[in-house]
């Protein structure tokens, strides 16, 4: 892939984790206890121990028909944790001493029965407060995923378990929703923003304070929209594709604006992709087997909050 040539060959991995007796489908890093959480198409979940390299528990969230299909893990959830089904159920779990509680605290039971993994609203920057609804209501954890209708996104709120927004494109001709990203905007009145990447290739923004529409809409991509993910202040971010193109943008919320600031073309689907918390490295996950990670020249200006390279 042009975006990451390699300078010499591949590191040696610092430990290779086997446990697993299925199809490891999701991996999340849970930062307060310095655990690592994986899910398989079992429906077994797994709790790490990074420096004993060896699971601390074991447990089968989810039947083997759903298997687990994401996790989600946020700064708004703290020691609470999501496993995401493809029977069309979440659940949300309690983790103490890198352990999960016996029963999930709360099962939410929709009709999304694909392969669209969760988003979770999370803090941007120097945000600590939660997210606010367009009702008033404060102290929400909100979760976005694809709906029954999979051009829809439903957004539900964690506490009570209720779908509370469902957004909805202009236009159905986008098809299935295949990414979402969720986050909150400190500096805008704590709402949040969910982005989400398209079958057609589209990529569409919504506020949820004004959920009736969205925010922007554009075709940047000529695959499936495999995998999105925006920077800690929400001001840009990077999407991959089914044909491999790897897109680094800019958003600018008072102009709609989405601005591509540098594209890569690779050889394989990109599967997922992944900013370090620092946003200065950037790693994919790829159709041909390999993950790549670099870093860019890349700075996000404090006066214009776009991505400049």
């Amino acid at each position: 892939m042009a975006c990451a040539a390699s300078q010499g060959p591949a590191p040696d991995p610092v430990a290779v984790l086997r446990a697993h007796r299925a199809a490891v489908h999701a991996v999340a890093f849970h930062t307060p206890s310095n655990t690592l959480l994986s899910g398989d198409a079992d429906g077994e979940l797994k709790v790490w121990d990074l420096v004993k390299h060896r699971p601390v528990f074991s447990s089968r969230v989810h039947t083997p028909s759903a298997g687990v299909l994401g996790i989600g893990v946020s700064s708004a959830l703290e020691n609470k944790i999501l496993s995401q089904g493809r029977d069309g159920t979440v659940k949300c779990w309690q983790l103490t001493d890198s352990s999960l509680s016996r029963q999930p605290i709360l099962t939410i039971k929709s009709e999304s029965y694909h392969f669209c993994k969760l988003a979770v609203a999370g803090h941007a920057a120097a945000n600590d407060e939660p997210c606010e609804d367009d009702r008033g209501g404060v102290g929400q954890v909100l979760m976005a995923m694809a709906g029954n209708d999979t051009s829809k996104i439903e957004i539900w709120d964690i506490a009570s378990g209720q779908s509370v927004q469902l957004l909805s494109p202009k236009d159905s001709s986008v098809g299935m929703c295949m990414s979402l990203h969720m986050t909150l905007q400190s500096e805008r009145g704590d709402p949040c923003t969910v982005v989400a990447g398209y079958e057609d290739g589209s990529v569409l923004m919504w506020d949820t304070r004004h959920a009736a529409a969205p925010l922007l809409q554009t075709k940047q991509h000529k695959e499936p929209v495999l995998s999105l993910v925006l920077d800690r202040q929400g001001t840009g971010g990077i999407s991959g594709s089914a044909d491999g193109q790897l897109t680094f943008f800019s958003l600018s919320y008072t102009e709609s604006l989405f601005t591509p600031k540098k594209k890569f073309e690779g050889q394989a689907g990109v599967g997922d992709v992944a900013l370090r918390g620092d946003d200065k490295i950037v790693a994919t996950a790829g159709w041909d087997h390999r993950v790549w990670r670099t870093g860019f020249a890349f700075m996000i200006t404090d006066v214009a909050n776009r991505w400049q390279f």
